[in-house]
């Protein structure tokens, strides 16, 4: 499929506050600059989705950096594989209207070329002798290790090692605030792609999928339990329909901006990872769940 096929996607509200977005520092005053963000303000932004290229690459990359965080896995060789196989998968850019100059101020709080997410899939078991997968599969080995039950354990040791049933890894990773409506033309393009490798005979026939998910933990307090809160809305859905998964806390591989304290009152959260293992077979189903789940039906 060629590079330059281009999803439209929907007019995206986007606080600008975004988890890249810096303070500055040179405003000296007490009083709160005019056009300072005060935790309500948003930017409409058109997005669209494409094939990823090469410029993409670092925007990919620290895209896996802040889902991996700290964990020794070559997040740069890892986007160079999603852009190596651009027939499937999709980056989040802002749309380019040519000859349309903007009259207002919002374009100019995203750079250029930026990338808001990516969705695509690595084969793990087609793929595990390439230096990033074989560090994805030792990494997810050893966590289930620390954090697992022996039965999970178990499972996902046998998963990984069956050559006869491929394993793909689900990247769906997107700047926070990005609404989940985006997720599921994204899917569902993922999905078609999938197809149509799969009927070239690539080796895109999967047998499970597993998705790594963000989210935050509000730990239970006088008797409130604990509450969880994902960064991917789509990603509680999945959460409930994995075949089995596992979590843990990554607390001590990030700081307190990474946490989602970003408003004053706004309370600390523990940040932690979940793997989740899914039936490749149930995706179109669970996207169509997905946007049904999104609209509240």
């Amino acid at each position: 499929m060629s590079a330059n096929k281009q999803k439209k996607l929907n007019t995206m509200e986007v606080d600008p506050n975004d988890e890249d977005s810096s303070s500055s520092d040179d405003d000296d005053d007490d009083e709160p600059h005019p056009d300072a963000y005060r935790g309500n303000e948003e930017v409409q932004i058109d997005f669209e989705g494409r094939s990823p290229v090469d410029p993409d690459a670092q925007g990919i990359s620290q895209l896996l950096q802040r889902l991996f965080l700290r964990a020794h896995i070559n997040c740069n060789q890892m986007a160079d594989l999603i852009i190596s196989q651009n027939y499937v998968g999709s980056v989040i850019c802002q749309c380019d209207d040519e000859g349309a100059e903007s009259e207002t101020e919002d374009e100019n709080m995203v750079e250029d070329g930026t990338v808001f997410g990516i969705t695509s899939v690595l084969n793990l078991t087609a793929k595990k002798d390439q230096p990033s997968i074989a560090q994805l599969r030792t990494y997810l080995l050893d966590r289930a290790k620390s954090h697992a039950s022996e039965q999970v354990q178990q499972q996902l040791r046998e998963l990984l090692d069956n050559e006869q049933r491929h394993v793909g890894f689900l990247v769906n990773e997107r700047f926070i605030n990005i609404p989940a409506q985006i997720s599921v033309p994204l899917l569902q393009s993922l999905q078609q792609e999938i197809d149509a490798a799969k009927a070239k005979k690539m080796k895109f026939d999967f047998g499970t999928l597993l998705l790594l998910v963000k989210f935050y933990r509000k730990e239970a307090k006088k008797g409130k339990p604990a509450e969880d809160n994902y960064t991917n809305a789509e990603d509680e859905l999945l959460s409930d329909r994995a075949e089995f998964s596992f979590e843990y806390s990554v607390a001590s591989e990030t700081d307190s901006g990474m946490s989602g304290d970003w408003l004053e009152g706004d309370a600390v959260m523990t940040p932690y990872r979940k793997l989740l293992v899914l039936e490749a077979k149930q995706l179109p189903q669970l996207i169509d769940d997905i946007q049904r789940f999104i609209n509240g039906e």
